[in-house]
């Protein structure tokens, strides 16, 4: 009986829209004088919009209860952000939609990997039930690699039998990017689990520099994007072997200059935008995936191509079948624009609903912190000695970090040692030492290591952001500064902190998880400048490198070519660790 009421009642449902299609009845909105930008055939169709039930009706003349004269305004699908990590944003996914629902963004494709590195399933179940009945669509790809590889010490770990509960919730749209691309290419058994689990979903990719053989091998299993493409040959070979490319332009990464000199006619419906991992203060000056739009538009993508981009072309790709364009049947997401070549979105209707005007978000969320997400930092006492550096000679290997860049080299370096063998801090030299360390409480590893052009002197600055296993990161050009940035961080329960010459500078508490504050972004983004400002102003940081984010992504241990985990210095080229000492 069930059954049969449930299929009357969406008998019901399409015999209404019938007939509001039809004519037959009044909708609730129409929206008339509109330049409507069709993606399907990146035409521009003049015309009435008839709205009813957050549904977009047809083009044409309708009767309607509320008549709004759009006056030849511009309106364009929502925007979809084909993969984001809403906890690089440092705020929760409901401060997160303030801000950049009223930028254009009505769906996004979120990727909870960090949480879940921190609290296991529980940060997941967090960040779903926070993004709930808000003005947003956020779809999920379960995380695939928690941890991301097994040469590092996490918060939790997830297996197959984990996630799969998950798997069949209507907000699941497969799984997450399969960042062990070694592990794939292996054939391991517990990562052959976890494809098995997506059959016949989307899988995500995160193969950087893959090519050949091994890309094919790591395609075999269903892997159908990647984000990871930093130059044209990398890209065009990913899209000959039919995957679709995601163009990020987050903060530390910014590929969509060099990428979008690729896309043309022929691969145009297989490229997507995506952010991955944007810092508060870029979202709030530049934007979200509307910046990109803008970026590529300036870069020669015709507007229409461009908005295609980024609303058809990850609908298709995910299979989202109520979103990404503008024809009846289709949600009624929608963005005002007086404009396209300027792109600046000045109204967000969401199901037909206006939700953000000039900039301003029509609504309010009210954050909620689950106990599950929270007292996450459990470091011991660390002290000077447990960060001296041991070498036999004074060559040392060393990472050496790349301009707007993930990538790193590995390089070997003189660099000055005490009487003991030690490593010392030379101002004449660009080398500092780095530590990460288990910030979980069952190992209480540190890893040890040295970076170049990174640029600081007089000071330390850590975080708990450091992907993906979010350890305790650490960077300084004295061991003293190092131990109270570590020491803040403890009693903060995790954040971001800035010391020189011995005195606490700025610290932004991260309560949740370690990675995001309770704060509106606005707040979040002030303290952030305030710290940026400082190391490059005072302690002579390197304009070319975002000290913070930078920072969070040296710990990665699957983006090449040399980086540093709880457990020690690691060639990601051959997968396996590696000594400082180059005699070692």
């Amino acid at each position: 009986m069930i059954v049969k009421s449930s299929n009357q009642t969406m008998k019901q449902k399409y015999q209404k829209r019938i007939a509001l299609a039809a004519g037959k009845k009044p909708v609730t909105l129409l929206l008339k004088n509109c330049k409507v930008v069709n993606v399907f055939t990146q035409k521009i169709n003049e015309g009435d919009l008839a709205i009813d039930s957050g549904k977009i009706v047809g083009m044409g003349e309708y009767e309607a209860e509320n008549i709004i004269d759009m006056e030849g305004k511009y309106v364009a699908p929502g925007l979809i952000d084909s993969h984001q990590h809403m906890e690089s944003s440092l705020v929760t996914p409901r401060e997160l939609a303030k801000v950049i629902v009223p930028r254009g963004t009505t769906t996004i494709i979120a990727d909870p990997h960090e949480i879940a590195n921190v609290c296991g399933l529980k940060g997941i179940e967090y960040m779903m039930s926070e993004t709930e009945d808000i003005p947003l669509n956020v779809f999920f790809m379960m995380p695939s690699c928690v941890p991301a590889t097994q040469f590092e010490k996490g918060g939790a770990i997830l297996e197959a039998k984990d996630i799969a509960p998950l798997m069949s919730h209507d907000r699941v749209l497969g799984l997450g990017e399969l960042m062990d691309y070694p592990a794939v290419i292996e054939g391991r058994e517990d990562v052959i689990d976890k494809v098995l689990l997506a059959d016949r979903k989307m899988i995500d990719g995160h193969g950087p520099l893959l090519t050949g053989k091994p890309l094919n091998a790591y395609r075999m299993t269903g892997v159908k994007t990647d984000h990871e493409c930093t130059n044209l040959k990398e890209m065009e070979e990913k899209l000959d072997l039919g995957m679709y490319i995601s163009i990020r332009e987050g903060t530390a990464a910014r590929d969509l200059e060099n990428l979008i000199q690729g896309v043309n006619e022929k691969n145009l419906r297989r490229v997507m935008f995506c952010t991955d991992d944007k810092h508060p203060g870029d979202i709030l000056l530049e934007g979200h995936i509307d910046h990109n739009i803008r970026k590529a538009i300036q870069l020669g993508i015709k507007p229409i191509q461009a908005i295609q981009m980024a609303t058809l072309n990850p609908a298709e790709c995910y299979q989202l079948r109520d979103i990404g364009a503008i024809a009846p049947g289709y949600d009624a997401d929608l963005i005002v624009l007086d404009d396209l070549e300027d792109f600046k979105v000045t109204q967000v209707y969401k199901k037909g609903i206006l939700v953000a005007d000039h900039g301003k978000a029509l609504f309010d969320l009210k954050t909620e912190v689950d106990l599950a997400v929270v007292d996450t930092v459990r470091v011991g006492t660390i002290t000077e000695k447990d960060l001296q550096i041991q070498l036999k000679s004074d060559i040392a290997r060393v990472i050496r970090m790349n301009p707007k860049s993930l990538l790193t080299n590995k390089v070997n370096r003189k660099v000055s040692v005490d009487a003991s063998g030690h490593f010392i801090y030379n101002p004449y030299i660009d080398i500092l030492k780095m530590a990460v360390i288990d910030r979980y409480g069952s190992s209480q590893s540190i890893g040890l290591g040295l970076i170049e052009n990174f640029n600081l002197q007089g000071g330390a600055i850590g975080t708990t952001i450091a992907h993906d296993s979010h350890n305790l990161i650490v960077v300084g050009d004295n061991d003293k500064d190092m131990i109270l940035v570590i020491e803040t961080i403890k009693e903060m329960q995790g954040g971001v902190v800035v010391v020189s010459n011995g005195n606490i500078v700025k610290k932004l508490p991260l309560p949740v998880a370690g990675l995001m504050s309770t704060l509106p972004m606005e707040d979040v983004a002030a303290i952030l400048e305030e710290m940026t400002q400082y190391i490059y102003q005072e302690m002579n940081g390197n304009p070319e490198v975002d000290p913070l984010m930078s920072l969070s992504f040296l710990a990665l241990p699957v983006i090449p070519e040399i980086k540093l985990t709880d457990k020690g210095l690691f060639d990601v080229n051959k997968m396996c660790f590696i000594s400082v000492d180059v005699e070692g």
